[in-house]
């Protein structure tokens, strides 16, 4: 498939969110919510669950499914407060030594006044800072979206892997077209030129694993991509596990800096 079809299925209505992967893939999960300053963001999942029977934190970038949700989820464009309450779970699983994983789908973070107001950019900039320093095994997955700033905030991992038809960009590739063209219709060639798909960034070294999904996107079986997702999960987290706190550390930082 060319770029702008695998998009398309990044997009597409059916498309699992997070939301369905942690209620399959994990037990007991508790929600946290807020930031501790602001309010909190439903854009962005946040708690504690089981993975074969032992704690992990998860955080995720929510979408929603019916419109409703979508419009109180913000269509998954967190805001500020959306990431510092991603960093105040980070930093709980660091202190209780509890692994955490993150679920990244969205087209980017919110770029409206009111979050630029409380400080958009400090928060993602805090949020890859603090990343870098944590002790505990991260790993990150790119189910959809991953679009810019806004899923780098929380993709700093030690392994960060990609569904076959997920995209992960600095921008989208209507903005990409809008800025270097001044064109957006130009949009399909913009998603060819800027290498977004699951197979170019795997043969970047962006990301290090592509988990696959059935044939026309994980919406035609997503119990199926929910079990491949466990197993990449239980996989890392195992070999993760074996290593230091001070090589975590080093090795996350060793990876975002060969970029």
């Amino acid at each position: 498939m060319t770029a702008w079809e695998i998009l398309k299925l990044a997009r597409a209505v059916d498309r699992p969110t997070s939301k369905f992967y942690i209620n399959t893939i994990f037990d007991d999960f508790i929600e946290l919510h807020g930031d501790r300053n602001y309010r909190d963001d439903p854009s962005i999942i946040g708690g504690i669950g089981l993975l074969n029977g032992k704690p992990v934190t998860i955080i995720a970038e929510e979408k929603g499914t019916t419109l409703k949700e979508k419009t109180e989820r913000n269509f998954g464009s967190p805001h500020p407060e959306g990431y510092r309450k991603a960093l105040r779970l980070m930093e709980q699983a660091d202190k209780f030594g509890r692994p955490i994983v993150c679920f990244v789908d969205t087209q980017g973070a919110y770029c409206g006044v009111g979050a630029e107001e409380r400080g958009q950019g400090e928060a993602i900039a805090h949020n890859l800072a603090e990343m870098m320093q944590l002790t505990v095994p991260v790993i990150s997955i790119v189910i959809g979206e991953g679009g810019s700033g806004g899923a780098l905030a929380i993709a700093v991992a030690n392994k960060v892997a990609g569904l076959e038809n997920s995209v992960y960009s600095i921008l989208s590739p209507e903005g990409f077209a809008s800025i270097l063209w001044k064109d957006s219709s130009r949009a399909e060639e913009a998603a060819e030129v800027m290498k977004i798909t699951a197979e170019d960034l795997k043969n970047l070294d962006v990301i290090d694993e592509i988990i696959s999904e059935p044939e026309g996107g994980a919406g035609k079986d997503p119990q199926m991509v929910a079990e491949n997702i466990k197993k990449y999960i239980t996989k890392e987290l195992t070999a993760l596990s074996r290593k230091s706190a001070d090589t975590l550390r080093k090795d996350r930082y060793k990876r975002f800096r060969k970029f």
